[in-house]
């Protein structure tokens, strides 16, 4: 039987405001507040909520066949909750039907997965902590920051528990293979690995309202008979989007809403169904083995990281943030360790692609820099203020061990304490 697995991510920046060199060691506050709110009120009411209501009836109207799940970062959690607490009511209330899946995703939408280990898992826990007690889920598959993936870092994170990963289906990758089943990695075996059917995808996202389409137009029967029509074994088709694509890429007026609220109908019809993430990986046995020894992405043709670090504006950017990762960890003051989580967002270094930078707040990607760089400059000059450049690196991770080693220590003596307690009772 066919399955299908709908993913909608979600993720917006803290928008920075102009920060002039004189700023330095003047200001330590980066963001502008009422830009960030003007553009999380624009998605939440011409996007997200529209999609929640949508998804809402689809699983009403499939009573509860409908399933998929959502990949939001926790920057875009506070967001909500701080300028739009409606869209937390409306992901709250797709939580209790029980057919959404919440994923992992580093909190700060970043890429310490490829910078800084101990960085990235803080991250998925902080963010794992916030879906939990928002929406009473523990998240068990991982969508890491544009689907970014290695065998290295599948391995790692097989390690610490999970054992679902999501990714780009990409052809460099995959060859002859078909992204339409269950894989397991190379770099850990009991990792399964789902890919994303890129251009089944892509066509919603980028070609639905374009009449010079090929398959235009595209309406709900008609794709789920696409859908039907894979080759005979191909029982995993991944249709993921960024959450965007409704009501912003592809505008209300065009169908968008109406036709995915439709599809849940037409592919029942066709005796498929769907799942999420984690039930396909508990479902379906894995047909292969994947391996991708480099950084696997969605984004650009390339399919990796280079809209991120392919220029050396966005390398000089990622070498001086990361340099001062184990310095900001043994702080204690939580204003700066919020700003290291917020500015190691991808966006900010995605304004400085010479070639393409997406929706952008500059004139140019060397005035991205320049302001990003600006910003840094005042964030390093109070990190050093708290632990100078003259501690040698090696003495600050010894430091950091210990303090870690503390931290596991005091955990368990709490789980004693605990468990004792209710012995005595």
């Amino acid at each position: 039987m066919k399955n299908i697995s709908f993913v909608f991510q979600m993720h917006a920046p803290y928008r920075l405001k102009r920060y002039r060199f004189f700023d330095i060691g003047q200001d330590h506050y980066y963001y502008d507040d009422m830009a960030t709110e003007d553009h999380v009120a624009w998605l939440v009411q011409t996007s997200y909520l529209p999609l929640c209501k949508t998804v809402s009836e689809m699983i009403s109207l499939s009573k509860g066949k409908f399933h998929c799940a959502f990949a939001v970062s926790g920057t875009m959690l506070e967001m909500f909750q701080q300028f739009a607490p409606e869209m937390i009511d409306a992901l709250k209330e797709l939580a209790a039907t029980k057919c959404v899946e919440f994923l992992a995703v580093p909190y700060a939408y970043s890429l310490a997965a490829e910078y800084n280990t101990n960085d990235f898992r803080d991250q998925l826990d902080k963010h794992a902590a916030a879906v939990e007690s928002l929406f009473g889920q523990k998240p068990a598959a991982i969508w890491n920051t544009d689907l970014l993936y290695t065998d290295e870092l599948a391995y790692d994170l097989n390690k610490w528990g999970y054992k679902t990963m999501l990714t780009e289906g990409a052809k460099h990758v995959l060859s002859w293979k078909s992204p339409n089943y269950m894989y397991q990695s190379a770099g850990a075996p009991k990792m399964k690995v789902l890919l994303r059917n890129t251009a089944l995808s892509d066509e919603l996202s980028f070609h639905f309202s374009d009449t010079n389409w090929g398959n235009y137009p595209i309406d709900a029967e008609k794709y789920a008979d696409r859908l039907k029509a894979l080759p005979e074994g191909e029982d995993l088709i991944n249709i993921w989007l960024g959450a965007e694509t409704f009501g912003i890429r592809q505008h209300a007026t065009s169908g968008i809403f109406d036709f995915l609220k439709a599809l849940p109908y037409y592919v029942m019809e066709r005796e498929m169904g769907f799942l999420t993430p984690s039930e396909a990986a508990k479902k379906m046995p894995a047909a292969d083995t994947m391996s991708a020894p480099y950084p696997l992405t969605w984004s650009g043709e390339a399919k990796d990281l280079s809209a991120y670090n392919g220029n050396d504006l966005q390398q000089e950017a990622l070498q001086k943030l990361y340099a001062v990762a184990e310095r900001v960890h043994l702080c204690q003051d939580k204003n700066l360790k919020r700003d290291w989580l917020l500015l190691q967002d991808i966006n900010y270094l995605h304004q400085m692609n010479h070639i393409d930078q997406g929706e952008t707040w500059y004139e140019s990607a060397y005035d991205a820099f320049i302001n990003y760089m600006n910003i840094l400059s005042d964030f390093l000059q109070c990190v050093e203020e708290q632990y100078p450049t003259t501690i040698e690196n090696e003495e600050l991770n010894e430091l950091l061990k210990t303090i870690n080693n503390q931290e596991k220590e005091i955990q368990r003596l709490e789980k004693e304490l605990k468990a004792a307690k209710a012995k005595k009772k």
